[in-house]
């Protein structure tokens, strides 16, 4: 590579297809499924265990063009209605699988668009799961929610039933980006959901933005930003968007040649880091920021940070049951995940039957890559000298990005430069196993 190009340049010399590695090794590597095996890993949780719970809501009133999560578009509420009543039975024919009254530290419920739920089902449904599982009274219970649905009377119910963090799907504050992607939004929306959620004490907010959509500009970044800023969310994601349409078709609906290039997305990105960084706020692994007295940041510093499906977390379980067609659990010995296809879904809870497709079967060694790619994933730093593997391999591999300054390594410890944590994708892949398979793999996203 050319010793005189940019920073911005070698990068993007760099940028390829790769995971975002909320798991390793990640789903398209999940296999078909025993109902024998996911009734042992159900049965072999330790009873003074905590775990964690996710609840998937597939449903929503509009379909956002840009967006990658399995969900279906409904203007009715009775199919909504239909589902939950299988994910109760999913609940009470888990739970009783178990065998024993577990205690949970953490609920997301995620979609889709859960506060699509009407308050009396939201209700009924953390009813349900307080029947069968022990919520802790400091348990973390968080909820992903498009601010154009919610009201005070669901606000109201999320306080009452212990609902302490709220992910509110911002994405950005321009009206012409936002109509490019079906999403309109106006600003006194989000300014109106936020006031109510901390009049409700409801007062651990969270904002998901997006950059690489159409129309985007450093200028709309920095403003967008701005605006963010000035309603004072403890987080804030940034993530880049993944243009896939050969496997999300809807994305074709956007005006693609108004899509920014590498080099664009790249100034987008920085432009908007630079933006919350002078605000005060702490860049957390690839896409995070947080202010410095959130739990994340002391999750960071105490290095008990993690990341899953729902991208950085303070959860530290090592168990998470998940309930809803598409709905991922993770356990010590692997990875399960439900069925995306809710007929399917549907048939296998009617005859009292665990509705999984897919899971994965850990080996020692994806145990220990998985752990590696984690910790460069979530604080672009890892002693390889703590693991009895030889990695001289990866290390080669890995020699360029030495060359060209963006990481440093010094007797096997690999520490990424803290102003390319953009790289923290790519370093990470080096340690991927399957990364011949997976760099052909269009479903994932360019790492820039």
């Amino acid at each position: 590579m050319n010793m005189h190009a940019s920073d911005k340049e070698k990068i993007l010399a760099y940028d390829r297809p790769v995971p975002r590695y909320t798991s390793y090794p990640t789903a398209p590597h999940f296999q078909s499924v025993s109902q024998k095996n996911a009734l042992n890993w159900l049965t072999s949780i330790p009873e003074k265990e905590d775990i964690s719970l996710y609840i998937h809501i597939p449903f929503c009133e509009q379909m956002c063009w840009y967006c990658g999560c399995h969900t279906k578009v409904t203007k009715r509420y009775e199919p909504i209605e239909r589902y939950l009543t299988y994910v109760l039975a999913e609940i009470t024919l888990k739970a009783n699988m178990v065998g024993k009254r577990l205690s949970v530290s953490h609920i997301h419920f995620g979609g889709g668009s859960p506060g699509i739920l009407h308050p009396q089902d939201f209700e009924e449904l953390i009813e349900h799961l307080s029947h069968y599982f022990d919520i802790s009274a400091d348990a973390e219970i968080a909820i992903e929610l498009d601010p154009r649905g919610v009201d005070e009377q669901k606000i109201k119910t999320y306080a009452k039933n212990g609902v302490n963090r709220v992910s509110l799907g911002v994405q950005d504050f321009n009206d012409t980006v936002l109509s490019a992607v079906n999403r309109k939004q106006p600003f006194d929306i989000n300014e109106r959901v936020v006031s109510m959620l901390r009049d409700n004490d409801i007062n651990h907010i969270s904002f998901d933005l997006m950059y690489g959509l159409p129309y985007q500009t450093t200028s709309t970044i920095e403003e967008t930003m701005a605006r963010a800023i000035s309603l004072n969310p403890d987080r804030i994601s940034f993530f880049g968007y993944a243009h896939v349409p050969w496997v999300k078709k809807h994305m074709r609906l956007m005006p693609e040649d108004h899509l920014p290039n590498k080099a664009e997305r790249y100034d987008l990105f920085h432009a908007g880091a630079k933006t919350l960084k002078r605000a005060g706020y702490t860049s957390i692994g690839i896409d995070h920021f947080v202010k410095p007295g959130d739990n994340m940041a002391e999750s960071y510093k105490t290095q008990t940070l993690r990341r899953n499906f729902q991208g950085y977390t303070t959860d530290t379980a090592s168990t998470m049951i998940g309930f809803g067609a598409s709905a991922i659990s993770h356990f010590k010995q692997g990875y399960q995940q439900n069925s995306p296809d809710m007929p399917v879904y549907r048939t296998a809870l009617e005859h009292t039957e665990l509705p999984i497709k897919k899971q994965y079967i850990l080996s020692a060694d994806d145990e220990i890559r998985r752990d590696i790619i984690g910790k460069i994933m979530c604080y672009g730093h890892v002693d390889l000298k703590t693991y009895e593997e030889d990695f001289s391999c990866e290390l080669e591999r890995l020699h360029q990005y030495q060359y060209d300054g963006f990481i440093h390594i010094e007797d096997d410890v690999l520490h990424i430069l803290k102003e390319h944590a953009m790289t923290a994708r790519l370093i990470a892949a080096s340690f991927d196993a399957y990364l011949p398979e997976q760099f052909q793999n269009p479903r994932h996203a360019q790492a820039v």
